[in-house]
Protein backbone atom coordinates (compact mmCIF):
# COMPACT_ATOMS: atom_id res chain seq x y z
CA UNK A 1 0.00 0.00 0.00
CA UNK A 2 3.26 2.38 0.82
CA UNK A 3 4.65 1.51 -2.31
CA UNK A 4 1.45 2.15 -3.98
CA UNK A 5 1.07 5.96 -2.72
CA UNK A 6 4.45 6.76 -3.14
CA UNK A 7 4.16 5.60 -7.11
CA UNK A 8 1.05 8.06 -6.79
CA UNK A 9 2.62 10.54 -5.38
CA UNK A 10 5.66 11.07 -7.40
CA UNK A 11 3.26 10.69 -10.73
CA UNK A 12 1.17 13.93 -9.08
CA UNK A 13 4.41 16.04 -8.20
CA UNK A 14 5.69 14.89 -11.51
CA UNK A 15 2.64 16.08 -13.48
CA UNK A 16 3.02 19.21 -11.74
CA UNK A 17 6.17 19.75 -12.38
CA UNK A 18 5.33 19.38 -16.00
CA UNK A 19 2.78 21.77 -16.25
CA UNK A 20 4.72 24.42 -14.03
CA UNK A 21 8.03 24.20 -16.45
CA UNK A 22 5.64 24.10 -19.91
CA UNK A 23 3.51 27.19 -18.15
CA UNK A 24 7.28 28.87 -17.24
CA UNK A 25 8.69 28.14 -20.51
CA UNK A 26 6.05 29.11 -22.69
CA UNK A 27 5.59 32.22 -20.76
CA UNK A 28 9.80 33.02 -21.18
CA UNK A 29 9.91 32.42 -24.81
CA UNK A 30 6.59 33.82 -26.29
CA UNK A 31 8.36 36.87 -24.57
CA UNK A 32 10.89 37.26 -27.18
CA UNK A 33 10.12 38.75 -29.90
CA UNK A 34 10.97 37.98 -33.84
CA UNK A 35 11.11 41.49 -35.79
CA UNK A 36 9.54 41.80 -38.61
CA UNK A 37 11.75 41.74 -42.01
CA UNK A 38 12.96 45.25 -42.33
CA UNK A 39 12.42 47.66 -45.81
CA UNK A 40 9.49 45.79 -47.77
CA UNK A 41 7.06 46.62 -49.78
CA UNK A 42 3.16 47.71 -48.13
CA UNK A 43 1.72 45.53 -51.17
CA UNK A 44 -0.93 42.78 -49.36
CA UNK A 45 -2.97 43.50 -46.36
CA UNK A 46 -3.14 40.28 -43.85
CA UNK A 47 -4.85 39.83 -40.69
CA UNK A 48 -4.72 38.00 -37.40
CA UNK A 49 -7.99 36.93 -35.61
CA UNK A 50 -8.75 35.50 -32.30
CA UNK A 51 -11.76 34.07 -30.73
CA UNK A 52 -10.39 34.69 -27.48
CA UNK A 53 -8.35 30.97 -27.84
CA UNK A 54 -7.65 30.50 -31.21
CA UNK A 55 -5.87 32.69 -33.79
CA UNK A 56 -6.43 32.87 -37.36
CA UNK A 57 -4.21 34.22 -40.24
CA UNK A 58 -7.02 36.22 -42.65
CA UNK A 59 -5.73 36.95 -46.44
CA UNK A 60 -7.72 38.16 -49.56
CA UNK A 61 -9.84 35.76 -50.93
CA UNK A 62 -7.99 36.50 -54.54
CA UNK A 63 -5.10 38.76 -56.04
CA UNK A 64 -2.53 38.29 -58.49
CA UNK A 65 -0.58 35.78 -56.76
CA UNK A 66 -3.62 33.23 -55.50
CA UNK A 67 -7.14 32.41 -55.64
CA UNK A 68 -7.77 30.71 -52.36
CA UNK A 69 -11.66 30.12 -53.91
CA UNK A 70 -10.49 27.63 -56.54
CA UNK A 71 -9.06 25.10 -53.71
CA UNK A 72 -11.02 26.56 -50.85
CA UNK A 73 -14.52 26.55 -53.15
CA UNK A 74 -17.69 28.76 -51.94
CA UNK A 75 -19.69 25.23 -52.90
CA UNK A 76 -18.23 23.47 -49.55
CA UNK A 77 -20.10 26.15 -47.14
CA UNK A 78 -23.40 26.38 -46.55
CA UNK A 79 -23.98 29.95 -48.04
CA UNK A 80 -22.01 28.73 -50.93
CA UNK A 81 -21.79 33.00 -51.95
CA UNK A 82 -18.72 33.88 -53.57
CA UNK A 83 -19.49 37.78 -52.95
CA UNK A 84 -16.67 37.19 -49.73
CA UNK A 85 -13.43 39.10 -49.72
CA UNK A 86 -11.39 37.84 -47.21
CA UNK A 87 -10.16 33.84 -46.25
CA UNK A 88 -9.33 33.28 -42.87
CA UNK A 89 -7.54 30.27 -42.25
CA UNK A 90 -6.48 27.94 -38.86
CA UNK A 91 -4.91 25.07 -38.07
CA UNK A 92 -5.63 22.55 -35.37
CA UNK A 93 -7.03 19.20 -33.97
CA UNK A 94 -9.39 17.28 -35.54
CA UNK A 95 -11.22 16.03 -32.97
CA UNK A 96 -11.49 19.66 -30.95
CA UNK A 97 -12.61 21.42 -34.00
CA UNK A 98 -15.24 18.73 -34.99
CA UNK A 99 -15.94 17.16 -31.37
CA UNK A 100 -16.11 20.00 -28.97
CA UNK A 101 -17.90 23.08 -30.42
CA UNK A 102 -17.99 24.28 -26.53
CA UNK A 103 -15.65 23.77 -23.91
CA UNK A 104 -18.54 22.08 -21.84
CA UNK A 105 -18.40 19.02 -24.81
CA UNK A 106 -14.82 18.39 -24.58
CA UNK A 107 -13.98 14.59 -23.66
CA UNK A 108 -11.16 13.11 -22.17
CA UNK A 109 -10.06 11.19 -25.00
CA UNK A 110 -10.08 14.39 -27.91
CA UNK A 111 -8.01 16.23 -25.07
CA UNK A 112 -5.36 13.31 -24.48
CA UNK A 113 -4.82 12.57 -28.10
CA UNK A 114 -4.74 16.45 -28.70
CA UNK A 115 -2.19 16.84 -25.78
CA UNK A 116 -0.18 13.57 -26.92
CA UNK A 117 0.01 13.77 -30.74
CA UNK A 118 -1.60 11.29 -31.25
CA UNK A 119 -5.09 12.90 -33.40
CA UNK A 120 -5.49 13.68 -37.14
CA UNK A 121 -5.44 17.73 -37.82
CA UNK A 122 -7.98 19.65 -39.71
CA UNK A 123 -7.46 23.48 -41.31
CA UNK A 124 -10.49 25.28 -40.73
CA UNK A 125 -11.67 28.02 -43.12
CA UNK A 126 -13.99 30.87 -42.64
CA UNK A 127 -14.66 33.59 -45.46
CA UNK A 128 -15.44 37.29 -44.44
CA UNK A 129 -16.88 40.36 -45.96
CA UNK A 130 -14.86 42.84 -44.63
CA UNK A 131 -12.64 42.91 -41.80
CA UNK A 132 -13.22 44.89 -38.85
CA UNK A 133 -10.29 45.90 -36.46
CA UNK A 134 -10.71 45.82 -32.87
CA UNK A 135 -8.88 43.89 -29.80
CA UNK A 136 -9.31 40.20 -31.80
CA UNK A 137 -7.78 41.36 -35.03
CA UNK A 138 -5.02 43.03 -36.21
CA UNK A 139 -3.88 43.93 -39.48
CA UNK A 140 -0.47 44.37 -41.42
CA UNK A 141 1.19 45.14 -44.76
CA UNK A 142 3.31 42.72 -46.48
CA UNK A 143 5.16 42.42 -49.61
CA UNK A 144 4.10 40.11 -52.50
CA UNK A 145 7.41 38.14 -51.77
CA UNK A 146 6.89 37.57 -48.28
CA UNK A 147 2.79 36.74 -49.17
CA UNK A 148 4.41 33.93 -51.42
CA UNK A 149 6.43 32.82 -48.07
CA UNK A 150 3.04 32.44 -46.86
CA UNK A 151 1.12 31.05 -48.96
CA UNK A 152 3.54 28.27 -49.14
CA UNK A 153 3.83 27.59 -45.51
CA UNK A 154 -0.27 27.16 -45.87
CA UNK A 155 -0.40 25.41 -48.76
CA UNK A 156 1.77 22.93 -47.37
CA UNK A 157 -0.38 22.38 -44.53
CA UNK A 158 -3.09 21.30 -46.66
CA UNK A 159 -4.09 17.66 -46.98
CA UNK A 160 -3.86 16.82 -50.85
CA UNK A 161 -5.36 14.10 -52.81
CA UNK A 162 -3.79 12.52 -56.38
CA UNK A 163 -4.89 15.56 -58.14
CA UNK A 164 -3.07 18.55 -55.67
CA UNK A 165 -6.75 19.46 -54.45
CA UNK A 166 -7.30 20.12 -50.92
CA UNK A 167 -9.69 17.23 -49.22
CA UNK A 168 -12.66 19.52 -47.87
CA UNK A 169 -13.95 17.28 -44.64
CA UNK A 170 -17.81 16.39 -44.69
CA UNK A 171 -19.40 16.98 -41.59
CA UNK A 172 -22.40 18.84 -40.04
CA UNK A 173 -19.86 20.81 -37.02
CA UNK A 174 -19.70 23.64 -39.06
CA UNK A 175 -19.74 26.74 -36.92
CA UNK A 176 -21.28 29.31 -39.35
CA UNK A 177 -23.05 29.22 -42.67
CA UNK A 178 -19.61 30.41 -44.58
CA UNK A 179 -16.88 27.97 -43.23
CA UNK A 180 -15.80 24.47 -43.67
CA UNK A 181 -12.99 22.01 -42.89
CA UNK A 182 -10.32 20.40 -44.87
CA UNK A 183 -7.85 17.74 -43.60
CA UNK A 184 -4.63 19.07 -42.14
CA UNK A 185 -0.69 17.86 -42.16
CA UNK A 186 1.06 17.68 -39.20
CA UNK A 187 0.45 16.30 -35.50
CA UNK A 188 -1.30 18.90 -32.75
CA UNK A 189 0.56 18.27 -29.17
CA UNK A 190 0.97 20.78 -25.99
CA UNK A 191 4.28 22.30 -28.18
CA UNK A 192 2.92 22.69 -31.26
CA UNK A 193 -0.55 23.98 -30.72
CA UNK A 194 -3.36 26.18 -33.19
CA UNK A 195 -1.25 28.94 -32.16
CA UNK A 196 1.90 27.79 -32.85
CA UNK A 197 0.91 27.90 -36.18
CA UNK A 198 -0.72 31.12 -36.43
CA UNK A 199 2.83 32.32 -35.27
CA UNK A 200 4.39 30.43 -37.12
CA UNK A 201 2.97 31.54 -40.40
CA UNK A 202 3.79 35.24 -39.38
CA UNK A 203 7.49 33.99 -38.41
CA UNK A 204 7.44 32.49 -42.55
CA UNK A 205 6.29 35.54 -43.90
CA UNK A 206 8.66 37.89 -42.14
CA UNK A 207 5.97 39.77 -39.62
CA UNK A 208 6.67 40.50 -35.81
CA UNK A 209 5.92 37.42 -33.69
CA UNK A 210 7.09 35.07 -31.10
CA UNK A 211 9.79 32.68 -30.70
CA UNK A 212 7.20 30.15 -29.69
CA UNK A 213 3.86 30.54 -28.40
CA UNK A 214 1.59 27.97 -27.37
CA UNK A 215 -1.39 30.35 -27.07
CA UNK A 216 -2.88 33.22 -28.84
CA UNK A 217 -2.43 36.91 -26.69
CA UNK A 218 1.15 36.58 -26.38
CA UNK A 219 1.00 36.75 -30.35
CA UNK A 220 -1.76 40.06 -30.17
CA UNK A 221 0.83 41.56 -27.48
CA UNK A 222 2.77 42.37 -29.63
CA UNK A 223 0.50 44.26 -32.10
CA UNK A 224 -0.78 46.31 -29.25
Amino acid sequence: MKKALKILLKSILFFLGFVLLYIATAFVLSKITVDKEPDTKPEVQIFILTNGVHTDIVMPVKNDQIDWSQQVQFKNTKAADSTYNYIAMGWGDKGFYLETPDWSDLRASVALKAATGLGKTAIHTTYYRQMKLGDDCKSMMISKEQYSRLIAYVTASFQKDSSGNFIPIKTDANYSRTDAFYEANGSYSLTHTCNTWANNALKASGQKCCFWTPMDTPIFSKYN
